[in-house]
């Protein structure tokens, strides 16, 4: 070891934040003991290290840096900790994922607003303003979710009727932080973190489904207007953000007159592209609106499970609403001349860790001769 390198260690232990250790640690979704073992030491060390009890040498700082895929740089004390845990964040259903799996998902949170905080040093985001509505979860007093779904409307979108033309444009326009979560995280739902500097909506990376994620994506919203102080998991708030999400996206007074009472195939694909809903969506809404009796919608329901559409279902596909918000603030700094490179050094993040929560925009294939296929253009 270098003079250089053993001064840098040196120095990183004198500067350990055991928060930071955790954070590593659960970004890579390691238990205490795989990490122990993957660095040669014992759970109980590990604990301690991260209870802020002892500090690691330099050999065991060097060996954890090496294991979590980090700097020693990223142990370092400095901006004030952002706690995120899952007593801010919204999860769909606490009981089909892990706490590891939520602790990982949590801890890109923690990297994307460390990112953000970076971001912000250089240049401006929309104000985070949205509209507040709380729904208790007896609903006896104040409003309801429909309720609450339709002042979020009239103060988003300005009053406009229709459909939602873009939904992830919409939470960034106020504010919100939009990111698809990694591959590594896909078991973990969407989910939403309102107790934060700004809010954030996390997206999962396998739902690959234009329509479901429009829905996600107002669920999410639902929370954040309704749940600000809400204990989040249970099942009446989920069912909340799902009532919300509904009324959102299809309004009541607008859409009830449109939706059959039958299993009219033809009917609800015009109304799925029209609106930007799933027809599983829209035959549910129907349901809950008294327009389908409960016996016609299980028996479409039935139909559409038969036929596999509960999976895919039938009709062109659409590309996913992408998030820009942080993309463009990533190009407007790289134009000034702060690269990917400086600014994951000023976030204290890996650079790999920031291109898997704000990828670049594609590049566009330049077209040749013949029948040959497209091909990038030259560096």
């Amino acid at each position: 070891m270098n003079e250089r390198t053993h001064d840098r260690i040196a120095e990183a232990r004198l500067l350990f934040d055991c928060e930071r250790l955790t954070l590593a640690r659960r970004l890579r979704g390691l238990r205490k003991n795989q990490l122990a073992q993957a660095v040669g030491t014992t759970p109980t060390a590990i604990g301690q290290y991260e209870a802020g009890v002892h500090r690691p040498s330099e050999r065991s700082l060097s060996r954890l840096a090496i294991a979590l895929g980090v700097p020693v740089e990223f142990f370092h004390a400095g901006r004030s900790p952002v706690t995120l845990d899952s007593a801010h964040a919204h999860f769909r259903s606490l009981r089909s994922t892990t706490q590891i799996e939520r602790d990982q998902a949590l801890a890109y949170g923690r990297i994307a607003a460390d990112i953000v905080g970076a971001l912000e040093d250089l240049v401006e985001f929309p104000p985070a303003e949205l509209p507040e509505h709380p729904v208790q979860p007896d609903e006896i007093a104040g409003p309801g979710p429909a309720e609450a779904a339709r002042l979020a409307r009239k103060e988003l979108l300005g009053g406009e009727p229709g459909p939602v033309p873009h939904m992830v444009r919409l939470l960034e326009k106020s504010g919100v932080i939009v990111l698809i979560l990694p591959p590594s995280t896909e078991r973990v739902d969407a989910f939403s973190i309102g107790a934060h500097p700004r809010p954030m909506v996390m997206f999962n990376p396998a739902k690959a489904d234009y329509w479901r994620n429009r829905f996600d994506g107002a669920h999410e919203l639902g929370h954040l207007v309704m749940h600000a102080d809400a204990e989040p998991g249970s099942k009446v708030i989920e069912d909340q953000a799902h009532r919300f999400a509904a009324e959102f996206l299809m309004p009541e007074a607008e859409i009830a007159a449109e939706l059959p009472a039958t299993a009219d195939w033809s009917r609800l694909a015009a109304l799925k592209a029209t609106w930007g809903v799933s027809m599983a969506a829209l035959l549910f809404r129907a349901r809950t609106l008294g327009i389908m009796k409960e016996a016609t919608y299980r028996n479409a329901m039935s139909a559409m499970a038969a036929r596999g559409w509960r999976r895919r279902e039938p009709g062109p596909s659409r590309p996913l609403e992408a998030p820009t918000m942080l993309t463009g603030a990533l190009e407007l700094t790289a134009g000034s001349g702060v690269g990917r490179d400086a600014l994951a050094e000023r976030a204290r993040v890996t650079r790999a860790d920031l291109d898997l929560l704000v990828p670049g925009r594609p590049r566009p294939s330049v077209p040749v001769r013949g029948d040959d296929p497209p091909v990038p253009p030259p560096d």
